[in-house]
């Protein structure tokens, strides 16, 4: 019995050391637990980087192409400089297209320096088809001028000898006159407006532009020339039914059939509306001199 007791009380004790070393190492094993496990503060976690833009889209080929198109309008440099031309132009024309001879006459040298450049710059094939244009329609103009002010004063280009015919300027290895720039070059080049830009120095011609005709404004100038011309009721007069033209448009018929009937040309830039059936006769013609 007291061996029995003794043995109980063993147990006994053996159980509580067992029991103070297990509380003993559970909280450092607790510890050594929550600081491996930390989670850092939510504050803390940096900021979501901001995406990156996508890279501006490729223009397509028909943008760029209109690109390279506005580009050209607006820098398309001229064959030529009509600057000097300009200024005479400005200086001694009105609005109205009368033209003061007296100030040219004054301004020779320019209109000679002027001139004198146009023969040394004459079109090559490198030129398009508005540059020799506006080279040689500015050129018709400004010989024409010069040939008035050679025999100033006078009434009208018809007091001059042959007016027309006459050979004052050498072009490269040629004497040009009036008639081998409006007949051989001119009307060769199928613009049938150009007959609104010519000006042969008499009242009942077209007006001369007090601006240089220039390949890049051609277009518009052509087309406001014609336009001009025909609603000046002094060389024109259009009704529905009947026409009285000016005898412009009895010599040169052909070249304003090219695409149709004279009618058909007319209404292009007439604000009547022509029937196609209309009376049709012509004015006389002044070549009083248009100062």
């Amino acid at each position: 019995m007291k061996y029995f007791s003794i043995l109980i009380l063993t147990i006994f004790v053996s159980s509580c050391c067992s029991t103070k070393k297990v509380v003993k190492t559970q909280p450092e094993t607790t510890k050594e637990i929550a600081v491996v496990t930390e989670i850092p503060d939510v504050s803390e976690v940096p900021p979501t980087i901001p995406e990156l833009p996508k890279p501006t889209e490729p223009l397509k080929v028909e943008e760029v192409e209109e690109e390279k198109i506005l580009v050209n309008n607006e820098t398309t440099p001229e064959s030529f400089d009509h600057v000097i031309w300009k200024k005479l132009l400005e200086n001694n024309v009105s609005d109205n297209g009368n033209v003061n001879y007296k100030g040219f006459k004054s301004e020779s040298n320019k209109l000679r320096t002027y001139i004198d450049s146009l023969k040394d710059n004459m079109p090559n094939d490198n030129w398009t088809k508005k540059d020799k244009l506006a080279y040689w329609i500015n050129t018709y103009n400004a010989l024409t001028i010069d040939l008035i002010i050679r025999n100033y004063p006078l009434k009208s280009i018809k007091d001059i000898k042959d007016p027309w015919d006459q050979r004052l300027w050498k072009f490269g290895d040629k004497w040009l006159n009036l008639n081998d720039i409006e007949h051989q070059i001119l009307r060769k080049m199928d613009e049938p407006r150009i007959h609104f830009a010519i000006v042969c120095a008499s009242e009942s011609c077209p007006k001369l532009q007090n601006e240089a005709f220039t390949s890049n404004n051609l277009e518009e100038q052509l087309a406001n020339a014609t336009i001009e011309f025909l609603a000046d009721v002094s060389k024109n007069e259009i009704s529905e039914d009947e026409i009285k033209l000016s005898k412009i448009f009895k010599w040169f018929k052909k070249d304003f059939e090219q695409n149709g009937s004279l009618i058909d040309f007319l209404n292009q830039y007439s604000d009547i509306t022509i029937s196609g059936n209309a009376k049709k006769s012509f004015k006389d013609y002044s070549w009083d001199l248009n100062n």
